[in-house]
């Protein structure tokens, strides 16, 4: 898979320095990739802040029983998506925390903890192979369900946008459509016999 991604951008930069030779752009082109280069630092640094400070206010959080409260709060739903889960176990709490940290839309600051979450579920399992729970976290991580989608007001924020959180209403239905058909495809293919 990584070769074949490095084969895909090594692809577009040729291709656009061929076009950019072909159309007489080159100085455009050498100064969209200083400009673009020197942007996506600036960016890094200012998404990297935001990732620290919810990563630390998430730790917080669990070590408060915060993820305890979450897991009884979350148990039916958590229950019926999960249920080779211990209710309220470890690897419940861990999910509970990347749901939360999806909710806000902290994108990549819910990484750790999905992570943590895939930890305590493998536990679970004596296979290689993932289990149905597995699959099932992975697709609900991979097509969370944003409250808040503060990354990406982060970002529209940066990019100048003078309302940044005037998305709501199409991130909530995106976001929710995606997840419930996400869902939906996991659990049907759950039933079928090779699955």
């Amino acid at each position: 898979m990584n070769k074949l991604l490095n084969y895909l951008w090594a692809g577009m930069i040729l291709l656009s320095v061929l076009c950019a030779a072909a159309t007489g752009r080159m100085p455009q082109l050498s100064a969209a990739v200083l400009s673009g280069a020197g942007e996506a630092v600036t960016l890094v640094f200012s998404i990297t802040g935001m990732m620290c400070a919810w990563t630390g206010l998430m730790k917080i959080a669990e070590d408060g029983g915060l993820t305890l409260l979450l897991s009884r709060a979350l148990s039916p739903v958590m229950g019926r998506l999960f249920p080779d889960c211990e209710k309220n176990g470890p690897a419940v709490r861990a999910m509970c925390m990347n749901i939360t940290a999806n909710l806000l839309g902290l994108g990549n600051a819910a990484t750790p903890l999905g992570i943590a979450a895939m930890k305590e579920l493998k536990k679970k399992n004596p296979t290689q192979a993932a289990d149905r729970s597995m699959v099932t976290f992975v697709v609900l991580n991979t097509a969370s369900l944003q409250l808040i989608p503060t990354f990406m007001a982060t970002l529209r924020a940066g990019a100048g946008a003078a309302a940044p959180f005037d998305i709501l209403p199409a991130v909530w239905a995106t976001s929710a459509g995606g997840l419930l058909a996400a869902l939906t495809a996991a659990k049907l293919m759950e039933r079928r016999p090779d699955g």
